[in-house]
């Protein structure tokens, strides 16, 4: 019997393409993992230079990439710019669309523990 947890909608191909496309650098990939620590409140584009040691024009270019990727949002409040960790959800989105097709090859009694 198939794994019912490994049930997931499944994320259109050409959205979870991007998403990884995106995650493809290093620096955007630390970026994204320093905005996701940071909770949902997200940082000031100083703050997340000062984390990452990435800034200026190559930050600016990175989080419009992972933005472009929907999954940054940068938001303007007073004069600073805010990024926030953009959708938390289409990282869990990524992650089951990785294991969407968990155990669909398993017969019964060989499904897998994923603990």
């Amino acid at each position: 019997m198939k794994n019912e947890s490994c049930q997931i909608t499944a994320l259109p191909v050409e959205v979870a393409a991007s998403a990884f496309a995106a995650l493809g650098s290093e620096q955007r990939l630390g970026v994204l993992r320093v905005l996701v620590r940071a909770g949902p409140d997200g940082l000031t584009m100083g703050a997340l230079g000062q984390r990452t040691g990435v800034t200026g024009s190559t930050l600016t270019h990175h989080l419009k990439i992972l933005a472009g990727a929907g999954l940054v949002t940068q938001e303007k409040r007073g004069r600073s710019i805010i990024c926030g960790a953009a959708d938390y959800d289409i990282m869990r989105a990524l992650a089951d669309y990785l294991l969407s097709e968990c155990c669909a090859d398993c017969g019964p009694g060989e499904g897998h523990d994923h603990g």
